[in-house]
């Protein structure tokens, strides 16, 4: 009966949908890139302004740095991890701050004003895959913990959506209005604000952080309706007391002379207890867009022309990928709630793997046989779905399953250093390995999903259902841990 109020309580409600909001607002700048128009503008306001000729792999760091200044963002959201509310805040205002730089640099004609738009918007996206996913783990019962996890990639993967159709030459993506497609997020964004005096302070941060059992409990009554403190609270009190005790998970005693909501990196990656699952959280983070999800994105519409299709066939075939990716996502939810973590991520993992592989072929033959050209296409959408079933949302927040409060926060900002770094490379390597290796470019990416189907399969423990110390009690013996036992 408690958690069915915790279901229908309106702060929970309010608070996943803001923090999906978030997610929607500030993703939608990273594929809403109108290729040409803002190819053209960068290499002529570049060669107009320093006299020199912008190369292309000059311009290629322009459009993805933001992916660059999200690795430095982990470092400086362990400072902030637990202030939820004031983060939301700061990643609304970045962002607001970013539209406005894209809105103007046009104007302006103005590069450095386009890179620093990229550089906020990067900035608040850091902070936003990070800090959501941590605040939505710690407001929700065990039960929904990982139905609310998934609202975090459910809102980039919406927030991908409207990018694709911002850019789209029919809506935004010309010479003339490319830069009101990537600042058309803007509008998104109001959501954020109109919400955030509606969203509760984590009680956890107000308990064991602050000592403020009475706002710990307002929170609680606020998030699970005014009949259901008893279990929760001795639930919450329980886990602090734990983690104030300063032992780790496999009794021995760890003297850091910090309290568990302030770990720094080094004890963290000091700590032999925390080996194993942070190699689990940085390597489903890294392997994620290291899995090919980057490249069938970034460069989708290419793949689409090289089978055939006409140039405005191909943008609206990508926008279809994008619109299957939004559909599957949506049943996100319900199978985290339903089926396990492993399961999911094994099935996902070894069958985009067999996908990716099935479509190097078919790309690499398909002047040699003709129908080649259709199980290109069918490739791409039969990966678009396993890669959404578990590898695409898990990584997200399997981290605030695997640890405690106090390593949690840097453990989480590890991964995301882990994910934005390697989609960097991504953005960067591609096109150049495209050009050398042809269709073979997606061959890495399906013995990232190999290694990391063998990862899961010895090294994942199941975590739905169970409390994070238990949790963490399996994965405390590093590489010998016996996580199915």
């Amino acid at each position: 009966m408690r958690q069915q109020r915790c279901v229908s309580s309106p702060s929970i409600a309010h608070s996943g949908f803001d923090a999906t909001f978030l997610c929607v607002a500030g993703l939608p700048y990273i594929l809403a890139h109108p290729g040409l128009a803002l190819y053209r503008f960068h290499r002529s306001v570049f060669s107009a302004t320093y006299r020199e000729c912008a190369t292309d792999p000059l311009v290629r760091s322009s459009v993805y740095r933001f992916a660059w200044w999200n690795c430095n963002v982990p470092f400086q959201r362990h400072h902030i991890h637990h202030i939820w509310k004031k983060s939301f805040l700061c990643c609304a205002i970045l962002l607001t701050a970013g539209a406005l730089c894209f809105l103007c640099c046009r104007a302006a004609s103005s590069v450095e004003l386009l890179l620093l738009g990229r550089l906020l918007v990067g900035l608040a996206s850091g902070l936003t895959t990070g800090v959501i996913p941590m605040y939505l783990a710690e407001v929700s019962p065990i039960k929904l913990r990982g139905a609310m996890g998934v609202l975090c990639p459910l809102g980039l993967t919406a927030g991908v959506v409207v990018g694709q159709v911002a850019s789209l030459e029919q809506v935004l993506g010309t010479e003339a209005h490319w830069h009101y497609a990537l600042g058309c997020y803007a509008v998104l964004n109001v959501f954020c604000y109109a919400f955030y005096f509606w969203i509760p302070e984590s009680p956890k941060y107000l308990y064991s952080v602050k000592g403020d059992q009475a706002g710990s409990l307002r929170a609680i009554r606020k998030l699970f309706g005014r009949h259901s403190i008893g279990d929760d609270y001795i639930k919450l009190q329980m886990e602090c007391a734990t983690g104030q005790s300063g032992t780790s998970t496999n009794g021995q005693s760890i003297d850091d002379g910090q309290p568990p909501a302030a770990r720094t990196l080094w004890s963290v990656l000091s700590d032999p207890t925390l080996t194993l699952p942070l190699v689990l959280v940085c390597a489903l983070q890294g392997g994620q867009q290291l899995s090919g999800i980057n490249a069938v994105f970034f460069y989708s519409v290419s793949i689409f022309e090289s089978v055939g299709l006409s140039s405005n066939a191909a943008k609206f075939a990508n926008l279809g990928v994008g619109c299957l990716n939004l559909f599957v996502s949506l049943f996100a939810p319900l199978l985290m709630a339903r089926c396990n973590r492993r399961a999911l991520c094994l099935l996902s993992c070894s069958c985009c793997a067999g996908i990716l592989f099935m479509l190097t072929l078919s790309i690499h033959f398909k002047d040699v046989v003709d129908w080649f050209s259709y199980l290109c296409v069918g490739s791409i959408l039969l990966y678009i779905i396993f890669y959404q079933i578990g590898l695409g949302p898990i990584p997200f927040f399997i981290g605030s399953e695997l640890f405690d409060l106090g390593p949690r926060p840097t453990a989480m900002a590890m991964g995301s250093l882990s994910s934005w770094g390697c989609n960097f490379i991504v953005g960067m390597a591609f096109p150049t390995l495209q050009s050398v290796w042809g269709a073979f470019v997606f061959l890495p990416c399906s013995i990232t999903c190999v290694l990391l189907t063998i990862l899961v399969k010895y090294y994942l423990p199941e975590t739905r259902g169970q409390e994070v110390t238990e949790v963490a009690q399996k994965v405390a013996q590093g590489f010998r841990s016996k996580v199915m036992d």
